[in-house]
């Protein structure tokens, strides 16, 4: 079949980052399978779930770090189990970066968590590349970042890559495709270019396929999620938002739906809201594929939770990966206490006050959460004294980062002793201690970052 006759390929997404909504994948598949039985025999539908951020990625390194059978999602069995024996039955194929650090753990996982449910072992393929932590690879990335790259400990050290290793594995018969570092949009363009046989250089169909995965790829956000505002935005059953659904049609143009039965919803104000997240300039959204041109896009409104983009367009791929290195950037302390009744915020002040004094070796970071937290900066420049407010209840958090772990211990021990070392009728105090992760990042010439897949299903015991 000529691919201007294949039907429209249908893509749903079932998460959106690492610690989603575990129990988000059961609608999507529902009316996957719902509207292949119900549309052309050629119809194919995938399910991705995006589950990578930067610090996600370095955090599953530290784990492989302690085991090597860890480092994917850690939530896999929870989002993936419940309906992958329904996915391999009715033939929807799965694409995911949940392979994190450690893509042929996951497979292998996958595979094991197929034979306990009694489905036929799937075809199961990794993509491999994009980790570039190997002694050589750190030595060219060196040469790109000199001085940057010394005394630092690395962590991570990944490239963001593209569709096209996704798109061979799925030619190849893979029915899941576990990715660590690929670009989100990526998972989209992938299965719409093995679909609909597009060329890798095929750059307006990829610029809009592009900005289809860019939509469905922080889930429930484009069905309402981050789009709520009570009394402004009104969203109706949160509690249950649907993830959303793409149909792609042979040009890679995209209606954007959600799961049936869902709370949320999919209107013209939530597609556009969604379209411009995170994109800097919207006449060149970067990414490994393509460079996507949204200046022209038209979102129509098309009822019943149905809006279809038109008037992408799609410019020559960069020649470069970008590459983020995640390293050791020392301890994060962190202590709370709460004040409540009258003068709750002046004793909160007077708090912060003695801290200061006494960690005056820490460059200490002071919110008063209730007066102001998410709009001071790490200066304290907006909590110079003012007048008590009234505010009745108040929660005191201070935090600082030291190289030194101990160094960085000393602000629990200060904030545990306002207990009796006032001011007065402070409470709850709670504390924590996290390591800190740093990031640089770089380009990498793309000749220099060899991408490819493997099939690993032979690897499966059976």
């Amino acid at each position: 079949m000529n691919s201007i006759d294949r039907p429209a390929l249908l893509i749903g997404c079932a998460a959106g980052f690492s610690g989603d909504r575990t129990d988000a994948a059961g609608p999507v598949v529902d009316t996957l399978i719902a509207r292949l039985q119900n549309g052309p025999a050629a119809q194919r539908a995938f399910l991705i779930f995006e589950t990578l951020a930067e610090r996600t990625l370095a955090l599953a390194q530290l784990r492989r770090r302690a085991d090597p059978e860890a480092g994917y999602e850690p939530l896999l069995d929870a989002m993936l189990r419940p309906v992958l024996a329904r996915c391999l039955a009715h033939g929807i194929r799965i694409v995911s970066n949940f392979g994190a650090a450690n893509p042929r753990a996951a497979a292998r996982h996958i595979g094991r968590m197929a034979r306990e449910l009694g489905a036929a072992a799937p075809h199961i393929a990794v993509v491999e590349g994009d980790d570039l932590s190997a002694p050589a690879q750190l030595a060219l990335l060196r040469k790109q970042l000199g001085a940057e790259m010394d005394n630092i400990r690395v962590v991570s050290a990944n490239a963001y890559i593209g569709a096209e290793p996704i798109a061979a594995a799925l030619d190849a018969g893979a029915q899941i495709v576990v990715c660590g570092r690929v670009a989100d949009p990526s998972l989209t363009v992938g299965p719409a270019m093995s679909h609909f046989g597009w060329r890798s250089d095929d750059w307006e169909r990829l610029g809009r396929a592009t900005m289809a995965g860019h939509l469905l790829e922080c889930g429930a956000q484009v069905c309402g999620g981050y789009f709520a505002d009570p009394g402004y935005k009104e969203v109706p059953g949160l509690e249950a938002v649907g993830f959303p659904i793409a149909e792609i049609d042979a040009d890679g143009c995209c209606t954007i739906g959600k799961a049936d039965g869902t709370g949320g919803l999919v209107t013209e104000a939530t597609v556009k809201e969604q379209l411009l997240y995170e994109v800097h300039d919207p006449a060149a959204y970067l990414t490994p594929d393509v460079v996507a041109d949204i200046s022209d896009a038209e979102v129509h409104g098309l009822g019943a939770d149905r809006v279809a983009v038109s008037g992408v367009r799609g410019h020559a791929r960069p020649t470069h990966y970008k590459v983020n290195v995640c390293h050791e950037g020392g301890w994060l302390a962190e202590g709370e206490i709460s004040y409540a009744g009258p003068r709750a915020e002046a004793r909160a002040r007077l708090a912060a006050d003695v801290l200061k004094k006494r960690l005056v070796d820490l460059a200490l970071r002071v919110d008063l959460i209730g007066a102001v937290s998410v709009l001071g900066d790490d200066a304290g420049r907006t909590l110079a004294a003012t007048p008590d407010a009234g505010l009745r209840d108040i929660r005191l958090r201070v935090a600082a980062t030291h190289e030194d772990r101990a160094q960085a211990e000393r602000l629990a021990r200060e904030v545990m002793a306002l207990y009796t070392c006032g001011p007065a009728g402070g409470g709850g105090v709670r504390t924590a201690l996290t390591p800190r992760l740093n990031t640089i990042s770089c380009l990498l010439p793309r000749e220099a970052v060899p991408v490819s897949f493997a099939r690993i299903d032979e690897e499966t015991p059976a």
